[in-house]
């Protein structure tokens, strides 16, 4: 009984020490975050109800952009830098985020304490990446009246979008091109 509780216990820790139960760092192979003191430009993106203006970019490889997000809408909006499937996969996230209560058409709420009464076996982790949190530094989310910003490094030339990705809006044309060339 004794050997065989210390097998369990080393069991454990190897486990929990394991590199594979590590979270997955946020890669991405157009860029990444940068601190806005690095910035080389800032371009101000006003959010209104379903749009953005100006709806396209242009941007070097290798330039350092701090995007200064003002929503002037009366919606929650998104802003979130990737490609057409990127935005897709955040889409289906953002959607469980709203069918949770996460979201609201204004606001986002804290879950640690809303979530408490919540089946969390029951929810597909898989598809929300590191749960029910939005913190994925390609994205921020700009509550209405509010202002936010994100600054980030474009490492290669590249066609990109920045989007909304709260549930219908992309839909709704709340898309813009961001053009990275040499």
């Amino acid at each position: 009984m004794f050997l065989r509780n210390r097998l369990a216990l080393a069991a454990c820790l190897l486990a929990l020490s394991s590199p594979l139960w590590a979270a997955p760092a946020h890669t991405y192979d157009f860029g990444q975050p940068a601190k806005a003191a690095q910035a080389t430009r800032s371009i101000e993106v006003v959010m209104g109800d379903m749009s953005f203006d100006p709806k396209a970019i242009q941007i070097k490889a290798g330039e350092t952009v701090r995007f200064v997000l003002v929503n002037k809408g009366q919606l929650l909006h998104e802003f979130n830098l990737g490609d057409a499937a990127m935005h897709a996969k955040h889409q289906q996230e953002m959607l469980q985020m709203q069918q949770s209560g996460m979201l609201t058409p204004t606001g986002i709420k804290e879950m640690s304490h809303d979530m408490a009464g919540m089946d969390h076996g029951s929810m597909d982790h898989s598809a929300m990446g590191q749960g029910m949190k939005h913190d994925d530094p390609n994205s921020v989310l700009v509550e209405p009246g509010k202002t936010a910003e994100l600054t980030w490094t474009f490492s290669k030339a590249v066609s990109l979008e920045f989007a909304c990705n709260i549930p219908g809006h992309y839909q709704a044309g709340m898309v813009g091109k961001l053009t990275v060339s040499q």
